[in-house]
């Protein structure tokens, strides 16, 4: 497996030789002085060309950067969806090496280049100095920030109220549209909500990273042994057990950090929620009406 210094001599010569790459910079975890350095960190480059155009027409240019696995090109995908897609703006091949290694690269035309507002940003080459003046990288732009009353009571609403969905996909045993509601109602305010949590205990001083994917780092051990228990699988009374205790830890969680933040917390509106919850736990199977 080629070494970081193998990979960037490559990535900065090839840039150097081509004469249609008039710049180059790296983002993302490579640059980030409070990420955990491992094998799997990706290579995330930029290269500011004079047009898009010629790179994405014949893509055997990037063979020059080693033996392929598979690739994706993730706007050939978004359009191939239907999404709109500009090519001529911004193109990309995320690519997975023989090695191990994986370079995520893009093409962005000169004139896409002027503003660079990630702090996470090293320049790897300019050879025209049209590359703003930046400071060294900092994950400052992605520190948990403190909530408003507005977004924590939108928080805990959006928990509370999206149980009702959970609660009856589970009594019509519809596995496939419980895991949807709860991972993308319930459970991802629960989340939003420990993250919060984090940012106070660390003085908003830290970033979690990409779906909270360090969160571990920042709780305490018995509070994240009891996060892992909300995860849920295929069975329905498993699935229930980790409801019950998901609701357990967001309740004992928001009224902690309601308390530390000086908000109110709406008592009442999670008794009715729960007690929703239970009900149709409780509720027969032929049942003709739900009260």
């Amino acid at each position: 497996m080629r070494n970081e210094r193998e990979m960037l001599d490559l990535i900065i010569g090839t840039a150097e030789k081509d004469d249609r790459i008039r710049a180059a910079y790296m983002n993302g975890s490579r640059t980030n002085p409070n990420a955990k350095k491992d094998i799997f960190q990706d290579y995330d480059i930029v290269y500011v060309v004079k047009e898009n155009k010629p790179f994405y027409e014949n893509e055997a240019w990037i063979d020059v950067f080693g033996e392929r696995m598979y690739m994706q090109c993730p706007e050939k995908v978004d359009k191939s969806f239907g999404l709109e897609v500009d090519f001529d703006k911004c193109f990309g091949w995320l690519i997975q090496f023989k090695d191990g290694n994986r370079l995520d690269l893009h093409v962005i035309p000169v004139q896409e280049s002027i503003v660079i507002a990630d702090k996470l940003c090293i320049i790897l080459l300019d050879k025209d100095h049209i590359l703003p003046s930046i400071p060294p990288p900092s994950d400052k732009d992605y520190w948990i920030k403190r909530p408003t009353q507005d977004a924590f009571s939108a928080c805990c609403n959006e928990f509370w109220w999206c149980l009702n969905n959970v609660a009856k996909g589970l009594w019509r045993e519809e596995i496939l549209y419980v895991q949807k509601e709860y991972y993308e109602g319930s459970h991802a305010q629960l989340v939003q909500l420990l993250d919060w949590k984090a940012g106070y205990d660390y003085g908003f001083h830290i970033s979690t990273g990409k779906a909270s994917k360090d969160l571990k780092k920042y709780l305490p051990e018995n509070l994240w042994n009891k996060f892992l228990e909300t995860y849920i699988n295929g069975k329905l009374n498993d699935v229930w057990k980790a409801v019950f205790i998901m609701c357990d830890l967001f309740h004992d969680t928001a009224s902690e950090l309601g308390t530390l933040f000086g908000y109110p917390y709406n008592a009442e509106e999670e008794n009715a929620s729960v007690q929703f919850l239970k009900h149709v736990y409780t509720l027969p199977k032929d049942a003709a009406a739900i009260f």
